[in-house]
C-alpha cells in the first residue's frame, strides 16, 4: 500500500468519525429540548384540553334543549292566554250575588235595549232587583240561574265536571240566542238583510207553532258560545237544565228547538 492509499483511508476513517460525532451532537441537543418530564406537561395538557371539549358539549347540548323548549314555552303561554281570557268571558256570565254581570252582545249586530236593561232573575239573587214594566211583547228572557245546592243534589253521574259557573254561564248564552232569534222574528223585511230573511221566515214559522208560540226559544244550531256548545259538554248542561225544570225540547221539522222556562 503506497501513502496515497493510507492517506485516502485515513481521511475516509477521519469523516467517519466527525459525521458520527455530528449525529450525536444532534442527539444531544435534542434530549436537551425535549426532556422526559416533558410527557408529563403534555398529557396534562391532553386531559386539560378533552375537559373543555366535555365542557363545550354539555353547553351545546344545553342550547339545544333550550331551543327546543322555546316552541313548547310559546305553547303553553297562549294555552294560557286563552284560558285567561275564557275565565274572563266567564266571570261576565254569572249572577251578582257570587260573579260580575253577563255579556249581552247580540249576533248580526242586533242589540236589544229591553235586552240590555233585564236584571238578573232567579232564586240565586240576594238583594231584591225592580223587575222593569212587563211589555205586550214576550219581554226579555228569563235569566233563571242554578243554585249551589240544586248542582250538588244531583247525581255525581249526572253531574259529572260541571262547575255552577259553567252552567250559568250557558244560561245567560241561552238568553243571548233566544234574544237574537227574538228579534229577528219581529224585525220588519226592509230591516234586514238578505242574508237573514229566509232565517228569519224560518224563525217565525217556529215561533208560531203551538208549542212554541209566546215563548223565547232558540235552535240547537245556535249553540256557537262562548260558553255553550254544541259538544258533550253543552249537551251535559243541557241535560242537567232540563232536569232542573230551566228549559224544555220540542222538535219542530228538523230543528231540535229549546225553549226557556220561567220561574212558577
Amino acid at each position: 500500500m503506497d501513502a496515497r492509499q493510507v492517506g485516502s483511508s485515513l481521511d475516509s476513517l477521519i469523516s467517519s468519525f466527525n459525521t458520527r460525532i455530528a449525529e450525536l451532537q444532534e442527539l444531544v441537543i435534542a434530549r436537551n429540548m425535549y426532556p422526559a418530564s416533558s410527557v408529563t406537561d403534555l398529557s396534562a395538557i391532553d386531559a386539560a384540553l378533552k375537559g373543555m371539549e366535555l365542557q363545550v358539549k354539555a353547553i351545546n347540548d344545553r342550547l339545544h334543549e333550550e331551543t327546543e323548549a322555546i316552541p313548547k314555552a310559546k305553547k303553553l303561554i297562549a294555552k294560557s292566554l286563552q284560558q285567561q281570557k275564557k275565565l274572563q268571558s266567564m266571570s261576565t256570565y254569572v249572577p251578582t250575588s257570587y260573579l260580575p254581570g253577563r255579556s249581552t252582545t247580540l249576533p248580526e249586530g242586533l242589540v236589544s235595549e229591553a235586552f240590555k236593561q233585564q236584571p238578573n232573575q232567579g232564586t240565586m239573587v240576594e238583594e231584591p232587583v225592580a223587575l222593569p214594566k212587563e211589555k205586550k211583547s214576550r219581554g226579555s228572557p228569563p235569566l233563571w240561574y242554578i243554585t249551589a245546592s240544586e248542582l250538588d243534589s244531583l247525581s255525581s253521574y249526572m253531574r259529572g265536571r260541571l262547575t255552577l259557573e259553567k252552567v250559568n254561564a250557558a244560561i245567560s248564552d241561552m238568553a243571548t240566542y233566544a234574544e237574537a232569534n227574538a228579534q229577528l222574528v219581529a224585525a220588519p223585511k226592509k230591516k234586514l238583510a238578505e242574508n237573514l230573511w229566509e232565517r228569519a221566515l224560518e224563525l217565525r214559522d217556529i215561533a208560531t207553532s203551538d208549542s212554541v208560540k209566546g215563548k223565547h226559544f232558540f235552535l240547537e244550531t245556535d249553540m256557537k258560545g262562548p260558553s255553550l256548545k254544541l259538544d258533550n259538554t253543552g249537551k251535559a248542561i243541557l241535560t242537567v237544565l232540563r232536569h232542573l225544570g230551566r228549559i224544555s225540547e220540542t222538535r219542530i221539522a228538523h230543528h231540535r228547538v229549546i225553549i226557556l222556562l220561567k220561574p212558577q
